[in-house]
Formats: structure tokens, C-alpha cells, sequence
């Protein structure tokens, strides 16, 4: 006969061993669940940075220009010369300037020696006149003489004047210091007046030109100042400040040039140099994930949103702030405390039970 003791040890061995076996089918449905991975979504301040890539250009070019007609006898400069304001660039062939020039000087000395006629004739009829020897009107035919050939002695020194500006024409003057950045014109060229030969970059302030999205204009960094730095040597960097947005978006890039003004341009900053500009947007706030959240469903965007209480699984579209380079930023479409799914998403499917693994925080 077994102790009363004993029975009891029994019994309760026999139960623990129904109830593990009772236990053992609960969990096979589990097993069998796609797992996932989670976050809790929390907004964030985030304060992006935007890096282009730009050139520097003068703030002010000079288109040059001859400004008479004629053919190209000599030419002084090439791309990338320094000229100075009065410095001749190149020379016309003078032939018709020179001939203008001679026919205005003969015609000057002409009207010189009428005047000196005039003017003996005149003193002749005044003595006479005195004397009482001539009459009152050769007198004053006399001094009308000397009234129009006076005139005819300023009109050819007028017409003197203007030949030689034009001669002066013939020879090609940058009118502003600064270095040559297209040429367009060879000797022997027959150039018109008002053509453009000759492109000159302005000594002065210097702009680092940008071609950028639309989008970025339309929310520029906070202080708009930009750190501008040499693609050859990024220990050279400058502050510079938004000086100019083109009103027009280029139609073959589509993009806008933004101009940077430069505070003091570095020597190795030379025209054409490429630079780096480096800004940062006004910090706002976002809820960050990283890439791995990201799903795409009816041509959007979205996102799988986990419910703690049903620990099922639904696709939720949301609107993107901004990409970086391991996370997305989202403006909309979730909101801070909700789980989203950050792996596992590509076995999922809506109203999906899973089984779901919280991590700490998200990236």
C-alpha cells in the first residue's frame, strides 16, 4: 500500500505533466508568424545640410566692343590675359579714319587762312573808315567777313574733333581692369561696330555661382550665409552670403543659379576654380527612419504601422520631408508614439499577425 505521501507526489507529478502537454500546442501558432522588427516613432529636430558644387565668376563682366567699323590689323591679348582700363587691346586698319582725319585737318587750315584774310580786310576798312575814305557798308560787309569765316575756323575745328575720336576709334580700349574671358575676333576679321570681340571679367568681388533645384529656393538655409570652400585644397574656405536667385528656371537642367557673394576672396579662389558650398537649412521637426521602413504601395510612398493590441500589421501612406543618405524624413502620415516596421516589411501583407521585436530608438 503506497504512503498517502507518495500519492500526493504522484499526483502532482502526473498534473505538471498534463499541463505541459496541454501547453505545448499554444505555442506552435507563434512559430509560425513572420517576425518583424519595430520602432516607436518620436519626432525629432532636424536641421539638414545641403553641399553643390559651383564655380567662381566674376560679380560684373564687360562686353568690349570696337566702335567704328573695319578690318582687325593686330590683336594684343588672349584668354586669360590681366588688361588694364586704358591698355590697348587690339587695331583697326586706319585707312579710312586716316584719310577723314587728313581732309579735316586741310579743311581746318583753309578755313584759318580765310579768317586771317578777313580779319587784315576788316582792319583795313577801319582805318579807311577813320580816315573817311570807304563807306559804311564795306565796312561792315568787312566785319560780317571776319564774323563767318570765324565761324567756318569753328566748324572745322568741330569737324577736326570728331575725326580724330574716330581714329581714336580705331584703336580697342577695355575701359574697366580686369581679365579677358572670351575672345571672338582674329586679325584680318572685318568686325562691325558694337560686336562684341571681347569678354572681361571685372577686378572687384568675386561670386560663387551655384545651379540648384527649385525646391531647395523655395526653402533656402536659415541664415543664408554659405561656407564656400576650394574643391582643390578644402582648407581654403570663405563665408559668402546669398546675393542674387535668377527669377527663371533653366529649361535644359532645371535648375536655378543662385549667386553667392563672396566676404574676401582667397587668392587660389581664381576665376573658374570649382568650389564646394556647404549650407544649413532652419532646424524644424520630423519623424526619422531609416530606409528599411520605407515601402512603396499604390505608387506612393508609405509604411507599415504595427497595432500592439490586435499585433497586427497595416500599410499607411506617408509624406516624405526629405532623404538622407541611411534615413527619410517624414512631415506626415505617422505620429509620435505609433510603431512602425523598420524589417521584415517584404513578407507582410495587411491585417498580418506577426510577431514583433521592439528596438531601442530609431536612427
Amino acid at each position: 500500500m503506497i504512503a498517502p505521501r507518495y500519492t500526493a507526489l504522484l499526483l502532482a507529478t502526473i498534473t505538471f505533466a498534463s499541463a505541459a502537454q496541454a501547453a505545448e500546442p499554444a505555442d506552435e501558432p507563434d512559430s509560425s508568424l513572420a517576425r518583424v522588427r519595430i520602432v516607436e516613432a518620436r519626432r525629432t529636430s532636424v536641421a539638414s545640410e545641403v553641399v553643390l558644387t559651383g564655380d567662381i565668376q566674376a560679380q560684373a563682366q564687360v562686353n568690349v566692343s570696337f566702335r567704328t567699323n573695319g578690318k582687325v590689323a593686330e590683336r594684343r591679348v588672349e584668354v586669360g590675359d590681366h588688361v588694364e582700363a586704358d591698355q590697348v587691346l587690339a587695331v583697326l586698319e586706319p585707312l579710312t579714319q586716316r584719310a577723314n582725319l587728313d581732309n579735316a585737318k586741310a579743311a581746318l587750315v583753309s578755313a584759318e587762312a580765310l579768317l586771317t584774310q578777313a580779319k587784315m580786310a576788316y582792319e583795313r576798312q577801319k582805318q579807311l573808315l577813320a580816315g573817311g575814305y570807304t563807306t559804311r557798308p564795306s565796312y561792315d560787309n568787312a566785319e560780317q567777313e571776319v564774323r563767318t569765316t570765324q565761324a567756318a575756323v569753328d566748324s572745322a575745328k568741330a569737324a577736326l574733333g570728331t575725326a580724330q575720336e574716330q581714329f581714336s576709334y580705331t584703336e580697342l580700349r577695355a575701359g574697366v581692369a580686369g581679365i579677358v574671358t572670351s575672345r571672338s575676333f582674329e586679325v584680318g576679321q572685318v568686325v562691325q561696330s558694337g560686336q562684341t570681340v571681347l569678354v572681361i571679367a571685372q577686378d572687384g568681388p568675386r561670386d560663387a555661382v551655384f545651379n540648384v533645384y527649385e525646391s531647395l529656393t523655395a526653402r533656402p538655409p536659415g541664415d543664408k550665409t554659405i561656407t564656400v570652400s576650394l574643391q582643390a585644397n578644402p582648407a581654403i574656405t570663405v563665408r559668402g552670403t546669398v546675393r542674387e536667385i535668377s527669377p527663371t528656371v533653366d529649361a535644359s537642367s532645371g535648375t536655378v543659379r543662385v549667386k553667392i557673394g563672396l566676404e574676401n576672396t582667397p587668392p587660389a579662389m581664381g576665376l573658374g576654380a570649382v568650389v564646394i558650398g556647404h549650407g544649413r537649412f532652419a532646424p524644424h521637426d520630423a519623424v526619422i527612419l531609416p530606409w528599411s521602413a520605407l515601402y512603396r504601395y499604390d505608387g506612393h510612398p508609405a509604411v507599415w504601422i504595427y497595432d500592439t493590441g490586435r499585433r497586427t500589421v497595416a500599410v499607411r501612406p506617408v509624406d516624405i520631408d526629405r532623404y538622407g543618405p541611411d534615413v527619410i524624413a517624414l512631415k506626415g502620415g505617422v505620429e509620435p508614439g505609433e510603431r512602425v516596421v523598420i524589417a521584415g516589411i517584404q513578407f507582410l501583407r495587411p491585417g498580418q499577425k506577426v510577431a514583433a521585436a521592439l528596438v531601442e530608438s530609431n536612427p
